[in-house]
């Protein structure tokens, strides 16, 4: 349930977000020490804050960040204006995802799913995605890029009608896959009742024996549900930080875009 720290009713719009950011960050602790992933800095600043930055033009109340590892933490630099749900085991994004499927059981909106660790998306970008999910009336909308820097990045793979087929991650893919140059960022929109009515069948069969989000889309045009993508012109968006040498990374393209403003 919605549990922010003054207890109430989160306000229904047209419009949500969950923001995963359980994780412990096992390959930055030896920089970051007992801080939770997503409270670490970037550019001076804990990446979710970036993030939850990005994410401006949805209202905080209806911004749900999953939380797990070192969850004080994140509730006491952020307060109360969030909704927080708690991942007690970490078994994949598509669990994270659902520990929120009581609290949208009733709504009948979009809900935007961006990720604690992946501080580069723009917000113009996530805000135009977001608008032309709700125009289109897709079932889902998955945000794609090139960026030839990127090589083991999950595949966007398209049928012969050049529609959405299927995201086949970097270490999957066939020969053939690992050409293709659209990647996926990892951002999605989705409308609310198809993706926690699709969910609940990802299944788990994988070495990881974890639930991923990413496989929604495809299950969704299985059944014949409308997917349809969203290219954003910088591929430096899809970064995430998992290692130090991502940090580095995103430290200079964020300071170099500060610099620009």
């Amino acid at each position: 349930m919605c549990a922010a720290f003054q207890k109430g009713v989160c306000a229904v719009k047209a419009i949500r977000a969950i923001v995963p950011a359980a994780g412990k960050g096992k390959r930055l602790q030896k920089i970051s020490g007992d801080c939770p992933k997503a409270m670490f800095r970037v550019a001076g600043r804990p990446m979710l804050e970036v993030v939850l930055e990005n994410i401006g033009f949805i209202a905080p109340r209806d911004v749900y960040i999953i939380v797990g590892y070192g969850k004080e933490q994140i509730i006491e630099h952020f307060g109360d204006r969030y909704c927080y749900n708690e991942q007690t085991q970490q078994l994949g994004t598509g669990h994270a995802v659902m520990t929120c499927a009581e609290d949208f059981k009733d709504f009948d909106g979009s809900v935007l799913i961006t990720f604690g660790d992946m501080p580069l998306f723009r917000r113009s970008e996530l805000e135009q995605m977001c608008r032309q999910h709700e125009e289109s009336g897709a079932d889902c909308t998955v945000m794609t890029a090139e960026n030839p820097a990127l090589t083991m990045w999950a595949r966007v793979v398209r049928d012969a009608n050049g529609d959405f087929a299927a995201i086949v991650e970097g270490k999957d893919c066939t020969p053939e896959q690992a050409q293709i140059k659209e990647l996926f960022s990892g951002v999605m929109v989705f409308n609310s009742r198809s993706l926690f009515q699709v969910l609940p069948q990802v299944g788990c069969a994988n070495v990881q024996g974890e639930y991923y989000v990413t496989e929604v889309p495809e299950l969704m045009v299985r059944k014949g549900m409308k997917v349809q993508t969203y290219f954003t012109q910088d591929g430096d968006d899809l970064r995430g930080i998992n290692t130090p040498e991502d940090l580095e990374a995103c430290e200079r393209i964020l300071k170099e875009r500060y610099a620009l403003v």
